[in-house]
C-alpha cells in the first residue's frame, strides 16, 4: 500500500500497514475488532476529525453465538461515554445486528424513541461489554462492516450553513447524502437507512451522509477504506472552505479592534479570572481554563461577535459543553481591573443578566418532565482582545469546554465563508441539554470528592510533607499548585503527578517564598491554570539546630525570612487572590511542637515557630469576616522523606538529645505517649481534616500530630 501522508493537507494520514498487519493472526471478528479500535484511536488523535468524547465508530462481523455456537452477525460500537481517541475493546458495547434490526417491530414513533434505550440491553452479545449509547441504532441500520460516525469543523460548517444540503450535493456530486437535523436515536438511525435506500433506487452509491448541525457518517467494507473514506471526504470539505475564505468580505466582518501583547493578556486574565470564578461559583465551586489561542482572538475582536456569539453553537456536541450562548464581557482589553470591587460592581448585572436569561429558556422550552434546571451561570465567558475563559465542575470539563467553543468558532467561520450560520433553534438545543437520557447519564456520573471544584497551593510542595499534602488534596479531588526553588525537583514532582492523577490535576511554578514578586507571580500562575485558590498550605521551611553560641546571624535570618517572614507573605498575597473571589478559603500552617516546647540548642528555630504559631491566630482573628479559616499543623520528628533533616539537623538534634543520628527516629518515637514514628502521611491527613468539609466552621485551631508530647498540649 503507497504512503498517503501527502495526500491530506487538512487532515492527517497517520495509518501505519505494519502495525494493522499484526492483527492478521486474530480470529476474523477479532481481527475487525482490534482494527476497529486501531482506526478509532487514529481519527480520535486528530482533533481537527473530532472532538474529544465526540463521535462514534463500529464495525460488523460474523462471530460464534456463544449459545447456539452458530456464527451470527454481531456489530461493536463505541459505548456509551469514552472517547474515540482512547477507545479500548472494554470500551465497546457489542450487540446481536439481527436482534437490533428487530426492535424496529416494537417501535411506537419518536414520541417514545427514548424507552428504545432500554431495549437495546436485549440485543446484548457480550455481556461484558460497555452499556450502548443513544447513537447505536445509527450504525445497526447501517449495511456497512465499518462505520465513523464524527464531528470535524469543515464538515459542521458546511451542515450548519444556511444552505448546506445544496452545497454538500454540488460539492461532492451527488455522493454524500443529507438528513435534516434530528436529535440522536432510533429515529435519526432509520432515517439514514432511508436516505441510504432512497438514493440507492436511484442508482446513486453514497460514500457518506451529511447531518444538517449535526455532523458526518462515512463507511467501507475494511477498517481502511473507512478511515481513508473519512480523510477524503473531511479533506474535500476542509479544501472548499479554505477555497471561500476571503470571497465574501474579511473574516467574521472584519476585526473590531486589536488584541492586547500576549504578556499583557496573560497579566489581565490572571487578574481578572478570580473575579469571574466568584461570580461563576454562585451554585458551587468551578475551576477555570483560559486560552488566547489566534482563533479565539480573531472571534472575540471581530465585528461579528455582537451577532454570532448569542446564536450559540449548531452541533449537539458542542452545545452540551458550552451551555446556550457565551457570556461577552463589555470591557476593554487594557481596562484596569486592579480595583476588584469597582470590577465585580461592574460586572455582577451582566451576570445577573445571563442568569435571567436561562431561567427564561428554560422556563419557556422546559416539558412536564424535564429534570430540574441546572446551575445558570455561563460556562464561556469572551473578553475581546483579550481571550476566553471557561469554567465547570474541573479542569478537564472546562478545558474540554474551551475546545469545544473552538470547534464552535471553527463552525462558524467556515459556514459564514460559504453561506450563512445556522445555530440550533433553541427549543432543539433544550431538547438536547434537558434530554432525560443525558439526566440519566449525570446521575450515575460518581458523587463529587470532598475536594472537588477546590484549587490548592502547597509551598514546597515538589518534596517531603508539602508533596504528601499535594497528594493528599489530589487524591481527594482538588487541583493542586505544585511549587519548589528547585527546577529539578519541581520536574520530578509534576511527572509524578501526571502520571498519578493526569495533567489537568496538576499546575507547577517556581516559587521562592523570601520574594514577594515571586509569591505573586505563582498565585499568577494558579490564576491562570485554574481561575484562583481556595486553599494554601504554608509548608516551605529549614531548620537549624545550634548553640546559641554557635548560631549565626545569618542563620537567624534566614530561619525568619523563610519560616515567618514566608508565612506573612505568603498569606498577604492569598488573601488578596481571595477576596476578589469571594468565597471564603482555608490556610493552613505547618508549624511545629517547637512552637510550645523549649527545648537546647533552639532558640532560632523554636522562635521562629512560636511566631508563625501566634501570626497563624491573629490571621484568624483579622480573616474571619472573609469567611476564610486559619489553622495550624503542628507535627514533630517528622523523618521519612522530609527535608527538615538536611543540612545538619539531624546531627544538631542528635547532639543536644546525646544519641547517633540513627537512633533519632526511636528516639523521638519512645519519647511520645503512643509510641508511634510520624510520618509526612500523618501530616497531609491532619491538614485534609480542616479541608474535608467537616470543619468548615472551625478556624484558628493547632492539630498536633506529634505522637502525643505532653509539654505541646495548647490547654
Amino acid at each position: 500500500m503507497l504512503p498517503q501522508a501527502n495526500t491530506f493537507h487538512h487532515v492527517s494520514y497517520l495509518w501505519d500497514d505494519a502495525k494493522a498487519a499484526q492483527f492478521d493472526q486474530l480470529p476474523q471478528a477479532d481481527r475487525e475488532v482490534a482494527l476497529l479500535i486501531y482506526r478509532s484511536n487514529l481519527l480520535g488523535a486528530d482533533l481537527r476529525l473530532t472532538n474529544y468524547g465526540g463521535g462514534n465508530t463500529s464495525c460488523k462481523a460474523l462471530a460464534n453465538d456463544p449459545l447456539t455456537g452458530q456464527p451470527t452477525p454481531v456489530m461493536w460500537v463505541k459505548g456509551s461515554g469514552g472517547d474515540i481517541g482512547t477507545l479500548t475493546r472494554s470500551g465497546l458495547a457489542a450487540l446481536y445486528v439481527d436482534r437490533l434490526r428487530s426492535l424496529q417491530g416494537v417501535y411506537r414513533g419518536i414520541e417514545h424513541e427514548d424507552e428504545m434505550v432500554e431495549l437495546f440491553n436485549h440485543c446484548i452479545f457480550d455481556l461484558a461489554s460497555k452499556a450502548p449509547s443513544i447513537d447505536t441504532p445509527l450504525h445497526g441500520f447501517l449495511p456497512f462492516n465499518h462505520i465513523d460516525h464524527l464531528h470535524p469543523d469543515a464538515a459542521i460548517a458546511i451542515a450548519a450553513a444556511k444552505d448546506g444540503q445544496r452545497i454538500t450535493e454540488e460539492l461532492f456530486g451527488g455522493q454524500i447524502g443529507w438528513v435534516g437535523w434530528q436529535k440522536p436515536g432510533f429515529d435519526l438511525g432509520l432515517q439514514l437507512k432511508q436516505c441510504l435506500d432512497e438514493n440507492a433506487a436511484n442508482g446513486i452509491q453514497l460514500r457518506g451522509i451529511m447531518l444538517g448541525s449535526h455532523g458526518l457518517f462515512t463507511w467501507g467494507d475494511t477498517a481502511y477504506e473507512s478511515y481513508m473514506n473519512t480523510l477524503e471526504v473531511v479533506e474535500r470539505c476542509a479544501e472548499y472552505l479554505a477555497d471561500n475564505y476571503g470571497k465574501k468580505g474579511a473574516v467574521f466582518g472584519g476585526a473590531k479592534l486589536e488584541s492586547l501583547p500576549a504578556d499583557a493578556r496573560k497579566a489581565q486574565a490572571a487578574q481578572l479570572a478570580p473575579i469571574l470564578r466568584g461570580l461563576c461559583s454562585s451554585e458551587r465551586h468551578m475551576i477555570g481554563h483560559f486560552t488566547d489561542d489566534e482563533r479565539v482572538l480573531e472571534f472575540i475582536n471581530s465585528s461579528d461577535l455582537d451577532r454570532l456569539a448569542p446564536m450559540g453553537t449548531s452541533c449537539p456536541d458542542h452545545f452540551l459543553r458550552t451551555k446556550i450562548s457565551p457570556l461577552v464581557l463589555e470591557m476593554t482589553p487594557d481596562q484596569d481591573v486592579t480595583d476588584t470591587n469597582a470590577i465585580r460592581e461592574q460586572l455582577t448585572p451582566a451576570f445577573e443578566q445571563y442568569r435571567a436569561m436561562y431561567q427564561q429558556y428554560y422556563d419557556t422550552c422546559k416539558h412536564s418532565n424535564s429534570p430540574a434546571i441546572r446551575d445558570k451561570n455561563p460556562v464561556v465567558i469572551l473578553w475581546p482582545g483579550v481571550g476566553m475563559f471557561t469554567f465547570s465542575k474541573d479542569k478537564q470539563t472546562a478545558r474540554v469546554s474551551a475546545e469545544f467553543y473552538i470547534n464552535a468558532i471553527n463552525v462558524m467561520k467556515g459556514a459564514e465563508a460559504i453561506s450563512e450560520y445556522t445555530s440550533l433553534p433553541r427549543q432543539e438545543a433544550f431538547n438536547i441539554e434537558y434530554w432525560l437520557l443525558e439526566e440519566a447519564k449525570l446521575q450515575r456520573m460518581p458523587k463529587p470528592k470532598p475536594l472537588s471544584g477546590k484549587i490548592a497551593l502547597i509551598t514546597g510542595s515538589a518534596g517531603g510533607i508539602g508533596k504528601a499534602i499535594a497528594k493528599k488534596f489530589a487524591q481527594e479531588g482538588a487541583c493542586v499548585v505544585l511549587n519548589d526553588i528547585n527546577p529539578e525537583r519541581l520536574d520530578g514532582a509534576k511527572e509524578e503527578f501526571v502520571g498519578l492523577f493526569g495533567k489537568d490535576m496538576v499546575a507547577t511554578t517556581l516559587l521562592n517564598v523570601t520574594e514577594f514578586a515571586s509569591i505573586e507571580d505563582a498565585l499568577k500562575a494558579s490564576c491562570l491554570a485554574f481561575g484562583g485558590v481556595d486553599i494554601v498550605v504554608n509548608n516551605a521551611g529549614i531548620s537549624i539546630s545550634k548553640p546559641i553560641a554557635e548560631h549565626s546571624i545569618e542563620e537567624w535570618d534566614r530561619l525568619y525570612d523563610i519560616l515567618v517572614k514566608g508565612q506573612f507573605m505568603v498569606t498577604k498575597a492569598t488573601v488578596a487572590v481571595m477576596r476578589q473571589q469571594a468565597l471564603g478559603g482555608d490556610i493552613i500552617n505547618i508549624v511545629s511542637k517547637n512552637a510550645l516546647v523549649a527545648g537546647p540548642n533552639n532558640a532560632g528555630y523554636g522562635s521562629a515557630k512560636a511566631a508563625q504559631l501566634h501570626l497563624s491566630r491573629l490571621n484568624a482573628a483579622e480573616l474571619g469576616g472573609d469567611h476564610i479559616r486559619v489553622n495550624t499543623v503542628n507535627p514533630d520528628a517528622v523523618i521519612s522523606d522530609s527535608n527538615i533533616w538536611a543540612g545538619g539537623w539531624a546531627e544538631g538534634r542528635a547532639k543536644a538529645y546525646g544519641v547517633t543520628v540513627a537512633e533519632l527516629p526511636a528516639y523521638y518515637a519512645k519519647r511520645t505517649l503512643l509510641n508511634e514514628v510520624i510520618l509526612p502521611d500523618d501530616i497531609a491527613n491532619a491538614c485534609f481534616a480542616f479541608v474535608g468539609g467537616l470543619l468548615s466552621k472551625s478556624t484558628g485551631n493547632v492539630l498536633n500530630v506529634d505522637g502525643g508530647v505532653a509539654m505541646a498540649f495548647v490547654r
